[in-house]
């Protein structure tokens, strides 16, 4: 199992001990990444005290808030797009260019794929200056529309090989460049795509000078020695899970001498940035916005 697989897994756990997921259809989930019912269960048990009594759903229930996301009052549209991938596999994305960009933003979405929510992240970098390709990793498979079970689309991805997500994301930045020619390129993950943002950053040479991954697994022995970005890593403080491997990553950029900066959300747990789920945040995903541009507005512009 690789971390990616790994997270995924803990992440259906996680959902369930916090109520997110009744224990039928974690244990679904869990069965569709491959998990036998013991060890499904076994998982569950680690992460949770007991069962909850919410009805079984595909979705968790949306977040009530009457406040705008932040960047949406001048967030651009997007545009469907294809582009040519590894392989001759063809590619597929969201497209928001900036009337005069100020850089390139390759936005990774989470684990159901290219969402609404992950569209309007690129609309909303565009409408700040910063023209955004959102990809979409389940291409390979006809895109995440070609899924009607959220669930199965996270699957998926858990099986799609780290070599292929990353050969992906590379042919997203040299679209991303090939459509901001002469612009400095960056990259933002949210909790899956977080991951890939460490991944990308840590896999070798590359065309990014700036990242900002959202409370994302950092991977095994990750190693920054060969990249140039400087990194902003945005974790929650309620994130239990996902901040313990926070050490390892700063350690790792502190021996390559990265710059960098980790901030933490105070009172905001994880996906905390996403306004479509459970555990939004407002106030920590303002401030995650604010200091995402600032950073880009540094070393991208």
């Amino acid at each position: 199992m690789t971390p990616l697989q790994r997270y995924i897994a803990e992440e259906i756990a996680a959902d369930h001990a916090d109520g997110l997921l009744n224990r039928r259809e974690a244990l679904r989930r869990l069965g569709l990444l491959g998990f036998g019912v013991p060890a499904a269960a076994a998982l569950l048990a680690a992460c949770s005290s007991g069962d909850n009594e919410q009805p079984a759903t595909s979705q968790p229930p949306a977040p009530t808030t009457t406040s705008a996301p932040p960047g949406s009052s001048s967030a651009l549209p997007t545009t469907p797009i294809t582009f040519p991938g590894p392989d001759n596999r063809e590619l597929q994305g969201a497209w928001a260019g900036s009337p005069e960009p100020r850089g390139g933003v390759l936005v990774i979405h989470e684990n159901k794929g290219l969402t609404d929510h992950i569209r309007s992240v690129a609309g909303r970098f565009a409408g700040a200056g910063y023209s955004a390709l959102a990809i979409d990793l389940l291409s390979a498979k006809g895109g995440t529309a070609a899924f009607t079970d959220p669930a199965a689309a996270t699957a998926e991805l858990s099986k799609t090989p780290q070599q292929q997500l990353l050969a992906d994301l590379r042919a997203g930045l040299y679209e991303l460049g090939r459509r901001v020619p002469g612009q400095k390129l960056g990259a933002t993950g949210f909790c899956f795509g977080g991951g890939l943002v460490w991944l990308l950053l840590t896999a070798g040479p590359s065309a990014l000078a700036a990242a900002t991954p959202f409370y994302g697994p950092f991977p095994d022995n990750g190693d920054f020695s060969a990249s140039k970005a400087a990194v902003l890593g945005v974790y929650a403080a309620k994130d239990a899970r996902i901040d313990a491997t926070r050490r390892a990553a700063t350690a790792a950029l502190e021996r390559a001498g990265t710059l960098h900066e980790i901030w933490v959300a105070p009172d905001a747990d994880h996906a905390f940035f996403n306004d479509t789920g459970p555990r939004y945040s407002p106030a920590a995903a303002e401030e995650a916005w604010r200091r995402v541009l600032g950073w880009y507005g540094t070393h991208l512009a």
